[in-house]
């Protein structure tokens, strides 16, 4: 059996019928950029987070970049979040021309740990901001908490948390501000690039619709220098079509989680952690297990395709050896690094398939066991 990471086109066939229409529908009134089919997602996704904003953007990244930008975040600011993530969380930070300060992640969680935020809070920090990694949503309460303590901006790294939600609030609707990504793989993923910020916050929403459109408000009338950071027609009549699908999706994913956790529970594993005030959609499944590489090497070999996520962490790379950071800095993070590897997730992944991995990979880890130099430690 061949088991793909992320199966794009089984994601698609469902309801290929309902993204053909959205596509035409765009073609027919050739608004390819902006235009109604955005403004009908960006009303559409807000009402589902739970905001009064939706300012649709063309990547998570420019989502990022914009909210810091709208909160008037930049050169001599820091602004504290964490290694374990893409670079492009930290790269919207440099952005702006503010510096990244990192703190580590919760062992279980894999999300900020709070406990190490106050530490790393100075006179020139503006802003924390947590990373809802892998689906599963940061601890909300005490980062919010210490956000009003020292007068923070909160924004919300929702890129991977369509859909997850804390104390039963959206991710996205917890800070001033959440940003996403729609990646094609993301649980919510358009045909292409796509991001969005969500608020409640009407003049940062107001600055971030300016900021991506040319600092305009009106066509030829430019207040400020800006960006093109728009979102194309077409992305936004796929993400409003398949926007419909996406708590049931979550729901699938969550169930898959729930084999993968029978399947594989007594082994020699970490597996992934949902709090009780958390609902993880799951948007990749992670484990921890050593001999990592030669692990997912046995798999790869049984037609399983596997992730990392993430095998340098931030600190350690060099875009950011200017910081100043060294290996042992962030231990937790430096550790998941080499043990993490993510298994396939997505909705139309089926039972059978779940079983096949979980045999591989209890097979992979009792080899590596039994004959490690077999297996390639």
């Amino acid at each position: 059996m061949n088991v793909p990471f992320v199966d794009l086109k089984a994601h698609h066939r469902a309801i290929e019928a309902e993204l053909n229409e959205a596509i035409a529908r765009v073609l027919r009134n050739t608004a390819f950029v902006q235009g109604p089919e955005v403004k009908a997602f960006e009303d559409a996704f807000a009402d589902y987070i739970g905001v009064a904003h939706c300012v649709a953007v063309n990547s998570g990244t420019a989502a990022l970049h914009l909210t810091l930008l709208a909160l008037g975040i930049g050169v001599g600011d820091e602004v504290i979040t964490v290694p374990n993530t893409f670079i492009a969380t930290a790269e919207a930070i440099s952005a702006v021309g503010a510096r990244p300060v990192f703190v580590d992640v919760d062992p279980l969680t894999y999300t900020m740990d709070p406990a190490l935020v106050e530490a790393a809070i100075t006179p020139r920090t503006r802003a924390i901001l947590p990373v809802h990694l892998y689906g599963n949503p940061a601890e909300m309460d005490s980062l919010l908490g210490l956000a009003r303590q020292h007068r923070l901006a909160l924004i919300e790294d929702a890129c991977q948390a369509h859909g997850a939600s804390y104390r039963g609030r959206k991710t996205g609707s917890l800070g001033n501000a959440g940003c996403f990504s729609f990646y094609p793989s993301k649980n919510l993923g358009s045909c292409g690039e796509g991001g969005a910020i969500v608020t409640n916050d009407a003049d940062l929403a107001k600055q971030a619709r300016m900021l991506r459109e040319h600092g305009s408000v009106r066509k030829y009338e430019h207040s400020f220098p800006g960006y093109n950071f728009r979102m194309e027609g077409i992305q936004g009549a796929v993400l409003a079509t398949k926007l419909k699908h996406l708590d049931k999706w979550n729901d699938q994913r969550r169930a898959l989680a729930e084999q993968y956790h029978e399947r594989l529970a007594g082994g020699p594993f970490v597996l992934p952690v949902e709090t009780l005030e958390s609902r993880h959609v799951y948007h990749l499944y992670v484990v921890q297990t050593k001999d990592r590489d030669a692990i997912r090497e046995y798999l790869t070999q049984r037609g399983i395709e596997t992730g990392l996520h993430y095998p340098i962490p931030l600190h350690l790379q060099e875009a950011y050896k200017s910081l100043g950071y060294r290996a042992g800095d962030f231990p937790v993070t430096e550790r998941l690094a080499k043990d993490m590897v993510s298994l396939p997730m997505f909705p139309e992944l089926s039972p059978e398939a779940i079983s096949f991995v979980g045999t591989a990979l209890l097979e992979a880890v009792h080899s590596a066991m039994a004959e490690p130099t077999k297996i390639g430690r």
